[in-house]
């Protein structure tokens, strides 16, 4: 069975870039976005490529792989609806580190660098709050590191080391 096809506008609304926005605002992001859908197995980007877009899962799962293809692949994570993938890579323009695989049937919104920045001088309030939810994504990975880190060195130190 297919998922349906959602609607961009409320997709828009729905995920954390439109979290905060006016309807007029919204409509203004979701004429920069693409919705792309994605089956099993379709590849949005390779590692090592220099990738300028910011994708938002709206339904589905996309997988980051290293080594997509290869026989030591590894996937290092699936991720689900809500998620951002490839924010800082989207801000920085450096290579990406992993491939992005879908797992399963997907949606995605699609936000193109350049296409955003054409927002600079007509809407920098909403290009201020886009920047905005991009940077709470990034902080509430660094903070779930962190606790993670946490988590395992008080795991180690009283196991004395044994795992």
């Amino acid at each position: 069975m297919s998922t349906p096809v959602p609607d961009l506008l409320q997709a828009t609304r729905s995920s954390r870039l439109g979290q905060g926005l006016s309807e007029d605002q919204v409509a203004v992001l979701a004429g920069v976005l693409q919705l792309k859908a994605c089956q099993p197995g379709d590849v949005l980007a390779h590692e090592g490529a220099v990738d300028n877009h910011l994708y938002v899962i709206v339904d589905g799962t996309l997988a980051i792989v290293k080594h997509l293809g290869q026989a030591e692949e590894e996937t290092l994570v699936t991720l689900k609806a809500g998620d951002f993938v490839h924010e800082l890579g989207f801000l920085d323009s450096r290579e990406r580190y992993a491939s992005l695989r879908a797992s399963t049937a997907a949606h995605v919104l699609v936000l193109e660098r350049e296409r955003l920045e054409s927002l600079i001088d007509s809407q920098p309030r909403l290009l201020y709050a886009v920047m905005r939810a991009i940077l709470r994504t990034g902080h509430s990975v660094q903070t779930r590191m962190a606790v993670q880190a946490a988590e395992l060195t008080n795991y180690i130190v009283k196991q004395h080391g044994r795992y």
